[in-house]
């Protein structure tokens, strides 16, 4: 999906979503020289750190605090940047003065691939929005790949990263990445994410799984973890 020297973009609607279903793309495409920046719309802090909220006397801004250091930890263990808009969560809302934040970014990191979530997701009401948002924005930011009034990029290609329950998000993978010269750095990553230990051992399983799907389409009998994504949009080729 990546090669050397060339951009990953990885927007999550919460700040540890990129770790679960991208740490290894982020990794593989650091490990071969490219680059990989992760952009968290929000921090979850309301929604998604459970464990942090178990503490007495917690508050939103020291989970903030600490769900930017483990991102932090996370994202450099992938050997990626971290960066977070601070949107809010539960619900995560996403104005025109956020978009045009976001479509900025998407011109200043100029991406070749873009991941993030699915449209659809029946049990987080942030992940879709997140996804329109990036739609949005990887349009505004390409112009729609032909001349307009305001500066554009070359249309990065634009992913779906894993759901935690695929079949109910409409999530059909149709690109399986060979993650397992880097997964060692994604263990690690994940065990960065301490508000969200609790996800850990479902995605150790689930890259053991994908690369099990991996081996039977490939053929390649070395592959121990991968990560599934779906292209949203076709890929231009000079031959098959």
């Amino acid at each position: 999906m990546t090669q050397g020297g060339r951009t990953l973009l990885v927007v999550g609607a919460h700040s540890a979503d990129f770790v679960w279903r991208a740490g290894g793309a982020a990794a593989v495409t650091a490990a071969s020289g490219g680059r990989a920046v992760v952009l968290a719309l929000s921090y979850g802090e309301r929604g998604e750190s459970g464990e942090l909220w178990k503490e007495e006397g917690q508050t939103v801004e020291n989970v903030k605090k600490v769900r930017h250091a483990e991102a932090e930890e996370a994202a450099g263990a992938l050997g990626a940047e971290f960066r977070c808009l601070d949107l809010g969560d539960y619900p995560l809302r996403v104005d025109d003065e956020a978009l045009m934040r976001l479509v900025e970014i998407i011109r200043e990191l100029a991406p070749d691939v873009i991941v993030t979530h699915t449209p659809e997701d029946p049990f987080n009401p942030d992940h879709p929005t997140a996804y329109q948002a990036v739609r949005q924005a990887r349009l505004l930011a390409a112009g729609a790949g032909v001349p307009s009034a305001f500066p554009g990029i070359r249309p990065p290609a634009l992913y779906l990263f894993e759901p935690h329950q695929p079949e109910l998000c409409g999530f059909v993978p149709d690109t399986f990445l060979d993650i397992t010269e880097v997964f060692e750095r994604k263990k690690e990553a994940m065990q960065a994410m301490r508000a969200q230990k609790y996800l850990q051992q479902y995605y150790l399983q689930r890259a053991e799984q994908r690369a099990n799907h991996a081996r039977r389409v490939s053929g390649e009998k070395d592959i121990r973890y991968a990560e599934a994504f779906q292209r949203v949009l076709p890929q231009v080729v000079r031959s098959l």
